[in-house]
């Protein structure tokens, strides 16, 4: 999940102005085990066995981006199943997606995360909220598009992850669905609302002008204008089926953001509010609806269960869980939420 900005007597950055310009392009950047921090190769989930494929996609621009797609260990041939990427937040990585996988799975729903370039262990200096995420998510998109066993493919982000599939949304009408958890309305906005809401010793008058001078710093060093980052405008023109969600106490991306983009959205749409605040875990009763949501877009197949005792070594696998409460004690407290083996 997605890290607080940096508090202003944080001695690690010498001006507030570097500490705004650092959330926007180099946020603390997760360090993770693929060994230790994702779902286990094989592990059964529900009496059935499922696998991790791990792999590189590369982007546009030539990057490595380290990813991960969740599958049942047999598919059965002939049989394409839908798939969900989950879209990671500003701090995170693709550990984040195990909560996901665990959730979808057994729904015969594949689960494909990425670490977005300038995130977790893929290459890239720095991360763009959105704005450079979105030609990550159409590398993988096309990727997935080239495998046999993929029928269609959803959308799944969080904070800047929602931000980068609701950009991506509005340019691949393809997207069965979209779930956008927490996504932000206008970057501008954003970060002047930060500036109040973490009291940064910045006089009032003076915000807007230093706002203009790291915009000049974010094109310079990131390639992008910050000014750009207006979900509102993308909204007009999606007609992707989306499930918003906002946690009702978030001081850091405020539930008013979510409000605004649900308005001008043109597609399907349905919101739902929840106790909470940015970070915390979501509630059951908004992950049932996420599935009933996915489930409704994707139509997954029915695929007999003795297809799933198998794994693909006929061996016995590693993991074991019946339901996803049952890997609440896996749940470390990290800055980035990860599943993590005891």
């Amino acid at each position: 999940q997605p890290l607080p900005l940096p508090l202003p007597g944080d001695s690690s950055l010498s001006h507030p102005m570097d500490q705004l310009v650092n959330f926007i392009i180099r946020p603390p950047r997760a360090d993770y085990s693929p060994d230790d921090d994702l779902l286990e190769q094989e592990f059964m989930l529900k009496g059935r066995w499922f696998q991790r494929k791990d792999l590189e996609v590369v982007n546009s621009q030539g990057k490595k981006l380290q990813c991960s797609h969740y599958i049942p260990a047999v598919i059965p041939e002939g049989t394409a199943l839908p798939c969900v990427i989950y879209c990671h937040g500003n701090s995170g990585c693709r550990a984040d997606a195990s909560e996901a996988a665990i959730i979808l799975l057994p729904s015969n729903i594949t689960v494909f995360t990425l670490d977005f370039s300038g995130s977790g262990l893929s290459e890239g200096e720095h991360v763009t909220l959105g704005w450079n995420e979105k030609e990550d998510l159409k590398a993988v998109v096309n990727y997935l598009r080239t495998d046999g066993n993929i029928s269609c493919i959803a959308l799944w982000g969080r904070s800047m992850g929602a931000v980068t599939s609701l950009m991506y949304g509005a340019e691949d009408p393809s997207i069965a669905g979209m779930v956008l958890d927490s996504p932000f309305s206008n970057l501008v906005d954003l970060m002047m609302e930060l500036v109040d809401t973490y009291k940064y010793p910045l006089p009032k008058f003076t915000v807007k002008l230093a706002i203009q001078h790291m915009r000049k710093i974010v094109k310079k060093k990131a390639g992008f204008d910050i000014m750009d980052l207006d979900t509102i405008q993308v909204a007009k023109r999606c007609f992707v089926p989306a499930l918003f969600g906002h946690a009702t106490e978030d001081d850091f991306i405020l539930p008013h953001h979510s409000d605004k983009i649900c308005e001008a959205y043109v597609g399907d749409k349905n919101i739902i509010k929840f106790d909470g605040d940015h970070n915390s875990p979501r509630p059951q009763f908004y992950f049932d609806s996420i599935t009933i949501f996915f489930h409704n877009v994707l139509n997954p197949p029915d695929v007999p269960d003795d297809h799933y005792f198998l794994t693909p070594h006929g061996s016995l696998g590693q993991g074991h869980w019946d339901t996803e409460h049952d890997i609440e004690y896996r749940i470390a407290q990290s800055p980035t939420g990860m599943i993590c083996k005891p």
